[in-house]
């Protein structure tokens, strides 16, 4: 695959999609408008899907360095930190909890080694093109001609206004808070999920249980930005999650910087491509927190868009959208049903505990068809997938 791309956005997806691609053959340069390679400090859940690209990628060999193998979800109440039920890690393989900066220089040190060019500071403040490639108009004046621009520069793309045309977001009147605190429980490798009326808190372990990451989500309409780099305020963080006692109640307490950033409902782009311009991750289908699969759709895109294009050239573009988008639509309405799952209220929570206390496991949604999805042995295509495995 002997062509010249372009990719905009150094982030998990975007230089994980130049990874796929330079191995391919592709001469790859990725433009970021950061004048930085770096990410706020957070945390990422890798379930085995993501970890089955960044391993064929080979971003990943062996044990990842500094990640923490999960061992399941604890979910608790929010009000004495007692525990509800504890879930085991999913059949399909072990999830992994990173730092999303040790990934992303995974990534990074992964592409370099691969010939792949970052150019920093870069911002595309024009597109134009046809079928025969994409032109670009860069902040500091500059054009590129480049046969294939893949846009990995997440939900507030301008490549997808482009390709798909305008979209009305939905505001979910949610709106989540993001940490990092030092240490924790010794030896924790499980998640904690607490749940409390109208809110509920997640955390998990970071480097070896040096660090400890925490996603407060809470229903409230008088925040409505998006970006999830605004910084926010942890004395009020805090006084908005009082009520949650037991160990989350004692790590809330600990945080001394936060970010927060207002969840919106987008639906996945119908279109995916147009010209030499392609979607991915975030840019097609931003989704809410509440399945941790926003970076493992974004790996999983880039390898099958990859794969597409080597088997097909330019046709494999539709093919790319052709899979990928029905996988999208069905992840991003579970995150979506999740989100109600863990605010409920009154005799609901109460009876929701109770049956999840008597029958544990056994009644939690089925999600060994996003966890066991391995886009590198079947291309992405989940018919193949069912098929061989029947």
């Amino acid at each position: 695959m002997d062509v010249q791309v372009e990719v905009i956005g150094a982030g998990i997806g975007g230089v994980a999609a130049a990874i796929a691609l330079a191995r391919r053959g592709a001469r790859v340069r990725v433009l970021e408008r950061a004048e930085a390679l770096g990410e706020v400090g957070a945390g990422l859940q890798i379930s085995a899907n993501g970890m089955a690209v960044l391993r064929a990628l080979g971003v990943v060999t062996g044990v990842p360095d500094g990640a923490v193998r999960s061992g399941g979800t604890e979910i608790r109440d929010f009000a004495t930190g007692r525990e509800v039920m504890r879930m085991p890690p999913p059949a399909a393989g072990p999830t992994w909890y990173f730092h999303r900066a040790d990934l992303l220089a995974a990534l990074v040190a992964r592409a370099r080694a691969l010939g792949v060019g970052f150019d920093l500071g870069r911002a595309v403040c024009a597109y134009g093109g046809d079928e025969a490639g994409c032109h670009l108009t860069l902040s500091d004046g500059s054009q590129r001609q480049s046969a294939l621009v893949v846009a990995a520069d997440g939900g507030q793309s301008a490549a997808r206004q482009l390709v798909d045309g305008p979209r009305q977001a939905r505001f979910s009147r949610q709106v989540a808070w993001r940490a990092v605190v030092p240490g924790g429980q010794a030896g924790q490798t499980h998640a904690v999920l607490t749940m409390g009326p109208g809110r509920h808190v997640v955390s998990y372990p970071l480097r070896g249980g040096a660090l400890m990451n925490i996603v407060a989500v809470e229903e409230r309409d008088d925040w409505t930005a998006e970006g999830w780099r605004q910084e926010g305020d942890p004395v009020q963080l805090r006084a908005r999650f009082a009520e949650f006692g037991g160990a989350v109640g004692e790590l809330l307490q600990q945080i001394e910087a936060a970010h927060l950033w207002a969840l919106y409902l987008h639906p996945v782009a119908r279109t995916w491509c147009r010209g030499g311009l392609a979607l991915l991750g975030d840019a097609a289908h931003p989704t809410l927190p509440f399945m941790a699969q926003g970076a493992c759709l974004a790996l999983e895109d880039a390898w099958v868009l990859a794969d597409c294009l080597a088997a097909d050239g330019a046709e494999g573009l539709r093919r790319y959208q052709q899979i990928r988008r029905p996988r999208a639509q069905a992840v991003v309405a579970a995150a979506a049903a999740n989100a109600r799952r863990f605010h409920l209220r009154g005799p609901l929570r109460w009876g929701a505990q109770a049956a999840l206390r008597l029958a544990g496991a056994r009644l939690a949604p089925d999600y060994a068809w996003i966890y066991g999805h391995d886009v590198t042995a079947y291309g992405g295509d989940c018919q193949a997938e069912r098929a061989a495995r029947a």
